[in-house]
């Protein structure tokens, strides 16, 4: 999860740096969508041997994940970043332990818990610290309408670790994966039809800056990346997987500065803060729960 989260960090900053100078939105969803089902299709051949057979309810039911959740993530994520910056995308993504809680709530395979919800209350004044305080300007066109898509993506792929965690315990990753990222890219195929493919970077040179960025992106945050967190989800609980997330919020604030991707504000510092807090407090929650499941069984 470490590795998964420092690429999906990176991916903020490469993916600010392309939209939408270098491709829309929507044509980065095809892409990513496109490469990522090439990509575990692939790697299907490889562990078919070893996977379980999947019905065709199964299939049909993680189409239908991938076209709600896998392509709804993506495409609002990348909306988002077309508006705001990597910082401010990542504190929202840095959210996903709190839906993840919230959603494993409601079909209650969770208990409440004190810590948690004082942690997901400090998550969400770190998120309004940002909302309230960011303005447009240089590196941000519209930080609230970018924000907006960004805490939708974040709910969205909470719901999309909690239904793939239920599926990893009978199917392997690469069935779960290359039927989600197929569901996801259908819908986006079908849309780009109609708002149209803006995607020049695919007329520079193989070895040029925008092409190596993408490059970047298509194989590590976008294959490699969601590979790893599938090996994660069957080894650990999906609020620990989606607590690595604020390593994406560390990594892209660190890249930003460097890059000159966002403008140094005492307002963002104090919202990271709160967001690692945040964290802090729901993985020790997590853990005292854990304890006490494992005192009970002795």
């Amino acid at each position: 999860m470490f590795s998964s989260k420092v690429f999906s960090g990176l991916n903020e900053n490469a993916l600010r740096y392309l939209l939408p100078t270098w491709m829309t939105a929507m044509s980065g969803v095809v892409l990513r969508l496109s490469f990522g089902t090439l990509f575990f299709w692939i790697w299907g051949l490889f562990t078919r041997h070893k996977a379980a057979p999947a019905s065709l309810r199964d299939k049909l039911t993680l189409l239908g994940v991938g076209i709600i959740f896998v392509f709804g993530y993506m495409w609002t994520l990348l909306l988002g970043l077309t508006y705001t910056t990597p910082i401010s995308s990542s504190i929202f993504i840095s959210l996903q332990p709190v839906w993840v809680y919230i959603i494993c709530l409601f079909l209650r395979t969770e208990h409440l818990s004190k810590g948690k919800v004082i942690g997901i209350l400090v998550g969400f004044g770190g998120a309004l610290l940002c909302v309230m305080t960011q303005h447009s300007g240089s590196v941000a066109s519209d930080p609230f309408k970018g924000n907006m898509f960004c805490l939708a993506s974040s709910v969205l792929f909470a719901s999309y670790l909690v239904i793939e965690k239920r599926y990893l315990k009978r199917l392997s990753s690469a069935t779960v994966s290359k039927w989600t990222f197929l569901g996801g890219a259908l819908p986006a195929i079908v849309m780009v039809c109609f708002q149209g493919w803006h995607a020049s970077v695919l007329t520079q040179g193989l070895f040029s800056t925008p092409m190596l960025i993408l490059l970047f992106v298509l194989i590590f945050p976008t294959s490699v990346s969601y590979l790893l967190q599938d090996f994660a989800l069957t080894e650990l609980p999906a609020t620990v997987v989606a607590l690595y997330g604020d390593l994406i919020l560390v990594v892209a604030a660190i890249a930003s500065y460097i890059l000159g991707q966002d403008i140094f504000s005492w307002w963002q510092i104090a919202a990271i803060i709160l967001m690692i807090i945040s964290v802090y407090l729901v993985e020790v929650a997590e853990k005292k729960g854990d304890d006490a499941v494992a005192q009970k069984h002795l």
